[in-house]
């Protein structure tokens, strides 16, 4: 069954919008480099942030769905336990020899001190669309097994989304 669920949809667009804008921006995009995240797992989240416009015509399957909730959740834990600390520090040291004055030095610096509540914005998203998606997947698996009871990682969401 493929959910083409508006609330579903608009979630997906406000995660890719918030997380291009906010999080996955040119100034904190190389600090990535630093998260335990396999390339499987970032294929997702581009899937998520940057192609939503394909899976809105399609729509998505729930295990796809879920393994979308899933990837970002894991992005928000790991970004706040090995990113966020030492982020400015990192920032700093990975800059090619030249340090951003002027504007560019005043927008790094907003993203850097911004980082730790836009985190939290994007968890709470992704929370939503993973209490919606359990929603749907229960109402459409009434006489059934729910798909979310079947996949091995999403009793940790919990845990990726709230900050310790």
């Amino acid at each position: 069954m493929q959910i083409k669920d508006g609330e579903v949809m608009s979630l997906i667009e406000s995660i890719g919008a918030h997380y291009r804008t906010n999080i996955g921006n040119r100034y904190i995009r190389g600090a990535f480099r630093v998260l335990p995240i396999d390339q499987n797992a970032w294929n997702v989240i581009e899937s998520v942030t940057e192609k939503s416009e394909y899976y809105a015509l399609q729509g998505y399957h729930f295990d796809e769905l879920y393994e979308r909730i899933l990837a970002l959740a894991e992005f928000v834990y790991h970004a706040r336990r090995e990113l966020q600390p030492q982020l400015r520090t990192m920032l700093s040291s990975y800059a090619s020899g030249s340090v951003p004055s002027g504007n560019e030095r005043i927008l790094r610096d907003m993203a850097v001190n911004n980082f730790a509540s836009n985190l939290s914005i994007l968890a709470d998203l992704v929370n939503k669309l993973y209490t919606r998606a359990v929603e749907l997947d229960m109402e459409a698996h009434q006489h059934g097994r729910p798909v979310y009871k079947t996949l091995k990682g999403l009793s940790e969401i919990g845990q990726y989304l709230v900050p310790k």
